[in-house]
């Protein structure tokens, strides 16, 4: 039993879906020049968050009141909980932006963001092929997402190396690692979705 034309589940998990992209699509794009661009950077993030809070809530709600779910209650709620979650760290990072009042976006910054994003346009990708019950196809895109992920590790570790090696400031070396840090947890928040994904197609396909 999978998802319906209009099922609820799949229609929530659409619209977090759709939230978490264009919440990423402006992280990713906005420009900071100085210290007024942060506070609207850190405020509008902070408003994607707060939706995707209220529909994760809605998921919850309706879970709680469904007598039969197209699939397991267990991973509906975890797809909407994992998404979610990409998003309360993108929030964060721009928040330690905005704390920081850090304006310069270095190279491995934009380096982890670009593989976010493309973790969250497959996330896209299979959100959809989930709707249309076409659970095999899926695999293809939680492999991508795993390896966006793993070339975040990669970036972590020379960029903390980089950091170390250039960086006089012991106050700027503490503010930018935990940046990178914080990018690098939201990819490991999208390779959750990703097993997610996976654990979907082993119980139904």
């Amino acid at each position: 039993m999978f998802f319906q034309k209009e099922d609820q589940f799949s229609i929530h998990l659409s619209n977090i879906c759709s939230n978490l992209m264009e919440g990423t699509n402006f992280f990713t794009d906005y420009k900071l020049k100085n210290l007024d661009d942060l506070k609207i950077f850190s405020k509008k993030m902070k408003e994607y968050e707060t939706k995707g809070d209220t529909l994760v809530h809605t998921v919850i709600q309706d879970l709680n009141n469904a007598f039969i779910t197209p699939i397991e209650r267990e991973d509906i709620l975890s797809l909407a909980m994992n998404m979610d979650d990409v998003l309360d760290g993108l929030e964060h990072t721009a928040a330690l932006f905005d704390m920081y009042s850090v304006t310069t976006v270095d190279d491995y910054m934009i380096q982890f963001v670009d593989a976010i994003r493309q973790c969250v346009i497959e996330i896209e990708k299979a959100i959809a092929l989930l709707s249309k019950k076409k659970l095999i196809q899926i695999r293809e895109h939680a492999i991508k997402i795993k390896d966006h992920e793993s070339k975040c590790d990669d970036v972590l570790r020379v960029s903390i190396k980089h950091l170390f090696q250039v960086e006089k400031d012991p106050i700027r070396i503490i503010q930018y690692k935990e940046i990178y840090e914080e990018l690098e947890e939201v990819a490991d928040c999208c390779q959750n979705v990703a097993n997610t994904f996976e654990a979907i197609i082993m119980k139904n396909a």
